[in-house]
Order: structure tokens, then C-alpha cells, then sequence
């Protein structure tokens, strides 16, 4: 019997920047459908241990919260153990993990580009190349970008540089792995508030809602319907894609 549309039972699951915002919705998503994950967070360990609670009576699992580094390659490939050792193999892999950064390129220094290349791009490089020899024909590869990048944005070369570089990154991998049937996607978010960024002022909020066809800002609920899509079977013939989920920008 096939599983019903939606579910993700037994998918064994990695999503990097899981206990918060985007990577917070996505995992319950995951967890809602019957995955099994490990999720890892860089600093807040009460907030992960509250969160790990919460998600063993989301559904799925077992699953597992840890502490790991995903800028450092030596604590990548502590996570990738991770996966091999207790879940036997990855069906998906999220690389949520990110940051934002806003400095005028004339007084950017090179700490502050690092900084955000690492988190937004390297981070993803780092953990896709550790986990490929992880994930099982017909597994997913999920990059989380950004519609900003896309675009550009006054005041935000390193980010826009990073999130912009996800989709070659993206395209490129696609190629080298479709023919073990994997595929490789990056969703471009718009403006999401969080529990931890609530987003712009007011004024500049209440613009960017008119500039957007739904009138709204978007939910980390929002990129974790999207995640799910490309995780799930109904994706199966989508590999190096974009999928934008901006409310229409």
C-alpha cells in the first residue's frame, strides 16, 4: 500500500538550523509526517533541549537534536556520523542554516564578509559534499535562499553574494548527482518574521506588503510547506529548481 499524499514516513531526515525559525517550522512539518530527523543549532542548548521535547510529541522520529558547527569541517563530518550511525543513511538533506548582514560595501570589512559567506554559502557547501555518500537514490537536497538575492539589495553584497551563489551551487549539483536520482532545489523566501526577527519597521513592512501580490509577509510555515514538497515524492521530477515563496514580489 502506497503512502498517502504528503507523508514522509521513515524519510530520514537532516535539516542544519533546525531549532528556530524556518528550520523550527520545517522540522515539525517533517515530524508531523512521520520522518525521522536530526536537526543541529550552534549556541541556545536550553532552547534546542525545550525544542527536542516538543518535537517527540510532534510525530515520526526517533529524532535527535545536536550541538554542531557547520562552518568547521571537522564538525560537519561529527554530524554526518551522526546520520550514518543512527539513522543508517539520509533521504534529505535541508541547508537552512543562515544569517542575515547589512553593511555598505565601502565600509565592509572582510571579518563581516566571511562571516556571512560562511554561514550562508560555504555552510551548505561543506554539509552537501559530507552527506552525499549519505543519501539514498531518489533523496532531496534542499537549499534555503533568499528572493533578496535575486533581486539585490542596497547594503547587502556578502548576503546577496552567498544566497545568489546557492543557486549555482544548486544547478551544478543537480547535474552531478540526477543520475543517481537525486535531486537538488533552493527556495527563494521572501520576507519571513520569526520568533526572533519580527522583520522590518513598521513603515517598511506595510510597504513591502503592497509590493506583494498576498498583501502579507510570510511565516516560517511557509517555507516549511515548501521544504516538504521537495522533500516528498510529489517533487520527484523537480531537480534544479528555484522555488520562490515571496507571497508574489
Amino acid at each position: 500500500m502506497s503512502e498517502p499524499a504528503g507523508s514522509l514516513a521513515g524519510r530520514r531526515v537532516l535539516i542544519t538550523g533546525g531549532t528556530r525559525g524556518i528550520g523550527r517550522a520545517t522540522a515539525l512539518a517533517c515530524a508531523r509526517r512521520g520522518a525521522r530527523l536530526v536537526l543541529c543549532y550552534a549556541h541556545d542548548e536550553a532552547a534546542a533541549d525545550l525544542f527536542a521535547a516538543e518535537l517527540k510529541d510532534a510525530g515520526g522520529g526517533p529524532h535527535r537534536v545536536v550541538r554542531a558547527d557547520v562552518t568547521d569541517q571537522a564538525g560537519v563530518r561529527h554530524l554526518a556520523g551522526i546520520c550514518r550511525d543512527e539513522l543508517g543513511g539520509l533521504d534529505a538533506v535541508v541547508n537552512n542554516v543562515g544569517v542575515d548582514g547589512r553593511a555598505a560595501l565601502e565600509e565592509m570589512t572582510p571579518q563581516e564578509w566571511d562571516r556571512v559567506l560562511d554561514l550562508d554559502l560555504t555552510a551548505a557547501f561543506l554539509v552537501s559534499r559530507e552527506t552525499l555518500g549519505l543519501l539514498s537514490p531518489g533523496a532531496s537536497v534542499v537549499h534555503i535562499g533568499a528572493s533578496a538575492a535575486l533581486r539585490g539589495r542596497p547594503h547587502s553584497a556578502h548576503y546577496a553574494a552567498a544566497k545568489s551563489a546557492l543557486v549555482g551551487l544548486t544547478r551544478t549539483l543537480a547535474r552531478e548527482v540526477g543520475d543517481r536520482g537525486i535531486r537538488v532545489n533552493v527556495i527563494a523566501p521572501g520576507v519571513i518574521v520569526t520568533e526572533t526577527d519580527p522583520g522590518p519597521p513598521p513603515p517598511v513592512a506595510d510597504l513591502i506588503k503592497q509590493m506583494t501580490a498576498l498583501r502579507r509577509l510570510g511565516t516560517p510555515a511557509d517555507v516549511a510547506g515548501a521544504v516538504v514538497y521537495l522533500v516528498g515524492d510529489e517533487s520527484r521530477y523537480v531537480s534544479g529548481s528555484i522555488l520562490h515563496v515571496d507571497g508574489g514580489i
